[in-house]
């Protein structure tokens, strides 16, 4: 398939190029840069730079026609969410917009979403399942739960084919090596970590340590973004060849609290990482984990490099080879 890639210079998004490539699909990156790199571009791969608030970027980019698109263009920093909802709120939802208006005008009506558990909002039960009551608790879940919502009224209207991905945690970098651009000011905790280790911080922030959880922090179901690109790939294969829409839960279905992926990190990098434990931020649950036995019973997908050991140890060594090629820089 030809498949438009939105985002497809960021993090996640350039792990779902690579799985689509080695499936054989024939992939087009349109990115605005502000987050994504051009160090995580592969040479084979058209490039647009676009920006998804211009709807004539959009335009353009479709009008070259594509089989599906996969969109991973959204922000997602919960706690600056709950700061600065204008920003979400524009790029998010207005963005969204523009790209559903601009695919279905040029019939391209496969589409994969990158969602979120953040749609959910504190756990009733765990694992999450797809059926879980929704009531995000920040809002950039928020966003990505009004997202959803559109596809659905764009099946029903228009007869767009979507696959919303809810996963809360990416982490890990590529099992390969090939991957190793890192985010531009990260938010989540492990390449926060990475900074620490790596002397690119002083000191690691844990927000809330009196959590009811095992040690007090929050506990979150880590997913390596190798692992979470397969299933972007399987899932857009299935609404393409079957002309259905999915909305499905990634997870491992097992937690691990913030002190312990700390204890984990210290132990693998064989770095201090020195941290303190400060005020809770708005918009956490305290617990999280996701069950992924839908997407296991439909794509047949299941985590393989999600154990603590992989997600760690791959993104220090991201972290050490990107730092070592840009040293002096």
């Amino acid at each position: 398939m030809k498949v438009l890639v939105i985002g497809g210079a960021g993090y996640i998004g350039s792990h779902v190029v690579k799985e689509l490539m080695s499936k054989g699909h024939e992939v087009t990156v349109f990115d605005n840069l502000s987050s994504g790199l051009i160090q995580n571009l592969f040479p084979r791969n058209e490039f647009i730079a676009g920006d998804i608030l211009n709807p004539g970027d959009l335009e353009k980019a479709f009008a070259r026609g594509f089989d599906a698109f996969i969109h991973l263009a959204a922000f997602k920093a919960a706690g600056e969410s709950m700061i600065v909802p204008e920003k979400y709120s524009v790029n998010n939802i207005s963005g969204t917009l523009n790209i559903l208006n601009a695919a279905v005008a040029h019939g391209c009506m496969n589409m994969v979403f990158s969602s979120s558990a953040a749609v959910f909002g504190e756990p009733q039960y765990l694992p999450l399942d797809e059926n879980h009551p929704k009531n995000p608790e920040n809002y950039y879940g928020f966003t990505k739960l009004k997202i959803e919502e559109f596809m659905g009224w764009y099946e029903k209207l228009k007869g767009l084919h979507f696959a919303a991905l809810r996963y809360f945690n990416a982490a890990g970098y590529d099992v390969e090596g090939v991957i190793y651009g890192l985010e531009r000011n990260p938010a989540n905790l492990l390449p926060v970590m990475m900074e620490v280790a790596c002397g690119k911080r002083e000191r690691l922030k844990i927000f809330g340590n009196d959590y009811p959880t095992r040690d007090g922090t929050c506990i979150r179901d880590y997913i390596h973004v190798t692992d979470l690109a397969s299933a972007h790939v399987l899932a857009l294969e299935y609404i393409s060849s079957r002309k259905k829409s999915l909305t499905l839960n990634l997870g491992t279905g097992n937690g691990i609290t913030v002190t312990e992926m700390l204890e984990s990190a210290r132990r693998i990098t064989g770095k201090e990482i020195p941290a303190d434990y400060v005020e809770r931020r708005a918009g956490d649950p305290a617990q999280l984990t996701a069950s992924s036995k839908l997407a296991l019973e439909l794509l047949g997908w299941e985590p393989k490099h999600s154990d603590v050991d992989t997600l760690i140890g791959s993104t220090y060594s991201a972290y050490e080879k990107y730092y070592k090629e840009n040293a002096g820089r």
